[in-house]
């Protein structure tokens, strides 16, 4: 047995589910509004049955006995006897029988009753029959019955056929409304399909979806469509970075190392092994170096952050000097009580950047000065070497990037480090830049981040 199929779309749904909706509303309407108006008819009929036989008592109250009952909106008049004789009647009633033989039991006076009469070859008839019990009359003790025909709305079905009509109209007209209505509402839906999917066909990341002017769900749904596809161009576009990055500076060292190799294995007499040995692991160091760096620059560009810490910088700042060992003497000018909040690997790591960087261009001295302004910690790191020319000092943060002076690469770094420290500052809700120097001279680094006690 092959069950019935719901509809696939929401439109079809939802205009199914409607359709069912107002068919049984429409249909309980329909039948009790038959029914109330069938009961009203036949209510106002019996009234006026009522009526008639009740003002014929009265008539036959008042004299003697007489052949003809005066009639009124009701022609269908009789006094019948207990044996069922006819002793009095309307002129339309002359010579016809009993309209009814029932009398009232347990001391009623009145009786109500609906009986149908067909003749051979005639319509079939239905009257509405009301009688009074007359125990005193001039006649005796008598029925006196008055009887009508019943309205066509309750013999006929003209009104349940009406009622199905306009149903039907109703219900075709609801129906189609319902059906533009959800596909009016869908359509953005359906827009939004179609430009994501073209979006998916062409790869192309830079493409929005189209926002709406009014202010409701689709809207809503359109920009938050619109951000993930900006984060996900962002992570291919890390990706993409990430993989020219590792690209583009891992090839010199693993050239060089294998070069070092290949001439080792082809002459081994010619090669002083140890010095072979100590180059390769040379290379090998500034490999790990440079996949650390990438490693560490993929996770910055992915917004990873560990959890913040509170920092006294100037206590931090004397720590990471004593640490590490540096070719030139580092003076230090550190205010005391500078706190910021930041994650202590990470900010270690930018102090470590600024200053290996220093320490391997300056001439004779590097200098370290921390200070507080306007609600942010300023840390200044100097040498006194060949220094940054004015338009280059945004290019020193890109990465893998060299000058056409004496701040290289060559002089051991690996061109990340200026670059992994200026996405730490920023990751930190901070900035790093190059200025001009206070005496001329060097290079000026200067990191500011917003105090423990400003918003982070």
């Amino acid at each position: 047995m092959v069950s019935p199929r719901w509809p696939r779309s929401i439109q079809g749904r939802a205009t199914l589910t409607a359709f069912l909706v107002f068919a049984v509303m429409l249909g309980i309407g329909s039948l009790t509004t038959s029914l109330a108006v069938r009961a009203r008819e036949l209510q106002e009929t019996t009234d006026s049955v009522a009526a008639a036989a009740q003002t014929a008592y009265k008539a036959v109250s008042k004299g003697p006995p007489v052949d003809t009952l005066p009639t009124d909106q009701v022609g269908r008049l009789q006094v019948v006897a207990r044996d069922g004789r006819v002793l009095a009647s309307s002129p339309m009633m002359k010579g016809q029988p009993a309209i009814s033989r029932t009398w009232p039991v347990d001391g009623e006076s009145r009786v109500d009753e609906a009986s149908c009469t067909s003749t051979p070859g005639g319509p079939r008839a239905c009257f509405v029959t009301v009688g009074y019990r007359y125990l005193h009359s001039p006649y005796g003790d008598v029925m006196i019955y008055a009887a009508r025909p019943q309205p066509p709305l309750i013999t006929r079905p003209i009104l349940e056929v009406a009622m199905a009509g306009l149903s039907l109209a109703l219900l075709t007209l609801l129906t189609w409304g319902v059906w533009r209505t959800v596909g009016r509402a869908l359509a953005p839906v359906q827009r939004i399909r179609s430009e994501m999917a073209e979006i998916t066909d062409t790869s192309d990341l830079r493409r929005r979806m189209t926002v709406g002017k009014r202010e409701d769900e689709m809207r809503g749904l359109t920009q938050t469509i619109n951000t993930t596809i900006d984060r996900l161009e962002r992570a291919v576009e890390i990706q993409r970075r990430f993989a020219s990055d590792a690209s583009h500076e891992l090839r010199t060292p693993l050239t060089g190392l294998r070069t070092k190799l290949e001439l080792a294995l082809a002459d081994p007499e010619a090669e002083d092994p140890a010095q072979t040995m100590r180059s390769a692991l040379a290379d090998a160091e500034r490999l790990q170096t440079i996949v650390e760096d990438l490693l560490l620059l993929a996770r910055l560009d992915a917004g990873a952050r560990d959890s913040p810490e509170r920092i006294d910088l100037a206590r931090f700042v004397t720590d990471e000097v004593k640490r590490q060992p540096y070719r030139h003497k580092i003076q230090l000018r550190l205010k005391p009580d500078v706190v910021v909040q930041g994650n202590r690997l990470q900010l270690s790591r930018l102090l470590a950047n600024l200053l290996a960087n220093a320490d391997r261009h300056a001439a004779d001295a590097v200098a370290v000065h921390l200070g507080s302004e306007d609600g942010e910690a300023v840390l200044e790191v100097t040498d006194d070497g060949a220094g940054i020319p004015a338009d280059q000092r945004d290019r020193i943060f890109q990465r893998f990037t060299r000058l056409d002076t004496a701040r290289s690469r060559d002089a051991g770094g690996t061109g990340l480090g200026l670059p992994i420290a200026r996405d730490i500052a920023v990751s930190h809700q901070g900035r790093l830049y190059a200025a001009d120097s206070t005496d001329g001279r060097g290079a000026r680094l200067i990191l500011r981040l917003p105090l423990s006690d400003a918003p982070v």
